[in-house]
């Protein structure tokens, strides 16, 4: 799938929250839709990268964002925010998010 199927509530909850911190952040989100079938398996992947990323020692950091971390305290509040926002939207049924 793309990340233009997403509906505005995970695209924005996500995407958008992890563009506010880095693009550098947003492409390891925009890459994984392309491993998914639907947006409920997206949502679960991207929830599992966020607990991923936030177990990461400072050399995987580094990596990720490829020799160009964000600040870490400003990382961390990011990728608190996105399990906030992935939270928020498993509430939501399906047919009552919103499709572009």
């Amino acid at each position: 799938m793309d990340t233009d199927d997403l509906s505005r509530e995970a695209y924005d909850g996500i995407l958008i929250e992890a563009e506010k911190l880095t693009h550098d952040l947003t492409l390891h989100y925009g890459v994984l839709s392309y491993e998914c079938k639907n947006e409920t398996e997206y949502i679960d992947k991207a929830e599992s990268l966020t607990r991923e990323i936030m177990e990461f020692e400072d050399d995987e950091l580094d990596e990720l964002f490829w020799d160009n971390p964000p600040e870490k305290d400003k990382l961390f509040l990011t990728l608190r925010k996105i399990i906030s926002n992935i939270e928020a939207i498993n509430y939501i049924p399906i047919e009552k998010r919103h499709y572009d």
